[in-house]
């Protein structure tokens, strides 16, 4: 039967009311859910200290959701699929919000063991945060139309960015605030109450949104088809030396991430306000270098971006031994920023690059990821045990100083051998063929102690003249 003209006009008419309301309820989101992650994310380990978090247990609150959440990515799917996508990750939010909350409530009782049971409750955030992200991008990607997608995710990134790091001023402001008055707890106690309000709104204006594929098809066998990309994926050796390269920088990192914020509130004594605008120096950082990066190794390969920036990477913790002088905190962090901006960025569009030609994507990203999320948890908790132990070191070796330097000391020369072994067995690989005039878009998933800026990547094809480009082949 054929459509009429004025039956497909209305047709038109009512995807484009459903499509403009989920956008905007989108870019209203983007704005709720900031409050949560610039208010959790940010100050986990210093709530950790705020616990009376010991040096061993502050490795734990560093590995342990990481490795938490790696797992609920790989699980993601499978449980998706049992249940409408829509629901599935407004019920994921939902629970986020109430874990914060629950953060809120330790921060007021303070109960024994307190520390460990905030551990079990970011595994929880980080666990459905990562069972959200994938379902997220899909639908994304299903409801934005490809035209307007560059626009759509600046402008998304724009809002996030900006709010995140007003929230991220805000709980510093009131943290310090509340530290100085001897209330400390009400201090947290408000931003993770906060933070999980702006969750909840974000879980309402989720369900406001349309959903043109509800339901995602059930595929029986995903786990064994899984598990034999990623026996095939290992194999390759580029890839294989690739993913134990940047897993093992990460791990190193690791070892001396949780002891930053130790090291800054604990023995340099700064305030909450201080010790956020040390963080946000290194994040504007990175986001102000990314554009410069991309055009740097669009020129010269990504190889060698990786090769320069892993050799910046190992220096960065040793910095911090020679000037307790606010300014030049900033500056390290700057300096921070710089590097991990082009590591990040470099290590992305390697990944794609050397992946065989046609091969499925998500299976090499999936397996980096977890393969760097194991060798975390592994640094993560060397590093706690490495600073427990510190103190009776330079008590049997009569060497003076802080226990926390000789963490920093050891990521440095660890990260270092990293580096050293991966320069001489990279390669540069064969760019394979692109869209053209490639526009990168991302968003900020969050920030932390370890990886610094988290982005979803996303390439858009721009017009030229008006004209859209011609699709590029499949892989």
């Amino acid at each position: 039967m054929q459509v009429s003209p004025a039956c497909s006009k209305q047709r038109r008419s009512s995807r484009c009311a459903w499509l403009r309301l989920t956008l905007k309820r989108s870019q209203q989101e983007a704005v709720a859910s900031s409050a949560m992650t610039a208010t959790s994310d940010n100050f986990f380990n210093a709530f950790a200290i705020f616990l009376g978090a010991t040096l061993g247990q502050m490795g734990w609150v560093s590995g342990l959701p990481q490795l938490f959440g790696a797992i609920n990515q790989l699980l993601s799917v499978w449980l998706a699929s049992h249940f409408s996508r829509k629901w599935f990750i407004t019920l994921c939010a939902s629970l986020q919000a109430l874990v914060v909350l629950g953060m809120g409530a330790l921060a007021a009782f303070r109960p024994d063991h307190g520390v460990w049971l905030f551990i079990a409750l970011a595994a929880l955030y980080h666990g459905f945060l990562n069972l959200i992200q994938p379902h997220w991008r899909a639908w994304m990607g299903s409801i934005v139309p490809e035209r307007r997608r560059g626009t759509f995710f600046a402008a998304r990134t724009r809002l996030t960015m900006g709010a995140s790091l007003s929230v991220f001023f805000l709980g510093g402001g009131i943290l310090s605030l509340t530290d100085s008055a001897g209330m400390a707890w009400l201090g947290f106690s408000l931003m993770f109450s906060i933070a999980a309000m702006g969750r909840w709104v974000s879980a309402w204006l989720l369900w406001q949104m349309h959903d043109p594929v509800p339901t995602e098809q059930r595929i029986p066998g995903v786990f064994t088809r899984t598990l034999g990309n990623f026996r095939q994926a290992w194999k390759d050796v580029t890839f294989r030396q690739y993913s134990l390269f940047v897993a093992g920088m990460q791990a190193m990192v690791a070892i001396s991430a949780p002891f930053f914020a130790v090291y800054m509130l604990e023995n340099l004594h700064f305030s909450y306000l201080e010790y956020v605008g040390a963080s946000v120096a290194s994040i504007l950082t990175q986001f102000i270098t990314l554009r410069y990066w991309g055009k740097f190794s669009d020129k010269y390969g990504n190889r060698l971006v990786m090769i320069i920036t892993s050799s910046l990477i190992p220096s960065l913790p040793l910095m911090w031994l020679f000037s307790d002088n606010y300014l030049y905190i900033l500056a390290i962090q700057a300096f921070s920023g710089f590097a991990w901006s082009g590591f990040t960025l470099s290590t992305a569009n390697y990944l794609y690059d050397i992946r065989p030609f046609r091969s499925d994507f998500a299976t090499y990203a999936a397996m980096q990821a977890a393969l760097s999320a194991a060798l975390v948890f592994v640094g993560a908790i060397s590093g706690g045990l490495i600073a427990s132990h510190a103190q009776s070191f330079l008590d049997w070796s009569q060497l003076p100083g802080n226990p926390i330097f000789v963490v920093f000391v050891v990521s440095t020369l660890l990260r270092a051998l990293v580096t050293l072994w991966f320069i001489p067995r990279s390669v540069e690989p064969n760019v394979r063929p692109r869209p053209g005039l490639l526009k990168l878009v991302f968003r900020i998933r969050g920030f932390n102690a370890i990886s610094g800026v988290a982005l979803d990547f996303l390439t858009v094809a721009r017009r030229r003249n008006g004209r859209r480009p011609k699709p590029p082949a499949q892989e």
